[in-house]
């Protein structure tokens, strides 16, 4: 997928990669919350750990896709994310409305603990529905595109990435990349990544 949305000539089937690769990836999830109770969603088994397993299976579902969101709608289409046009904070009872990186070890575990998992479900749905929507819209050029300083601003503005030194790097991070890259890694690698670490979770509590 990575060689084909680089080449003028596979870039529609490499979005059709992309395509059957997020929606394999979503499957995990739904297959995740059929197969798990409640509590195994806060659980925190590698609490120690450095790395993406170090998380809850419900926070690394949240975190997936408020970046997702938040880069998607902020930064690439400029218009109002899926969190706030659906009002999604009160619905899944979240305290925060970051990407979630300035938690650590328990706070993980709380926060998980405290989200309406049938709402985040809901959510990740129409974060994903409207992604792929807009990607469906942009052209083989669209994709060399920058992220302007004036995004950069807006993103800022909206207090939906924290100051804190695990989360703000993302800022930067984000807005030096195009679309084309922003694509490859929120839109791809992350899912992959979290994905992985939930399954590693998962096979803990389960073995």
């Amino acid at each position: 997928m990575q060689t084909q949305i680089r080449k003028r000539d596979t870039y529609e089937e490499g979005i059709g990669t992309l395509f059957d690769l997020r929606n394999q990836l979503m499957e995990t999830l739904l297959s995740l919350n059929n197969e798990l109770g409640r509590e195994d969603f806060d659980a925190i088994p590698f609490i120690n750990a450095d790395g993406y397993h170090s998380k809850t299976i419900a926070y690394s579902i949240w975190h997936i896709f408020r970046i997702e969101d938040i880069v998607m709608h902020t930064l690439i289409n400029e218009d109002e994310q899926v969190f706030f046009t659906g009002n999604y904070q009160k619905h899944i009872n979240s305290p925060i409305i970051t990407t979630g990186n300035e938690l650590v070890k328990q706070q993980i575990a709380d926060f998980s603990g405290q989200l309406n998992l049938q709402e985040l479900y809901s959510y990740i749905f129409e974060v994903k529905k409207s992604t792929e929507k807009i990607i469906k819209s942009f052209s083989y050029v669209d994709l060399a595109q920058k992220i302007s300083e004036e995004r950069k601003e807006c993103l800022k503005s909206l207090h939906v990435v924290s100051t804190d030194e695990n989360a703000i790097w993302l800022i930067d991070y984000w807005c030096n990349k195009d679309i084309r890259g922003l694509i490859q890694m929120p839109f791809s690698r992350h899912w992959i990544m979290h994905t992985e670490a939930c399954l590693r979770i998962k096979n803990k509590i389960h073995p």
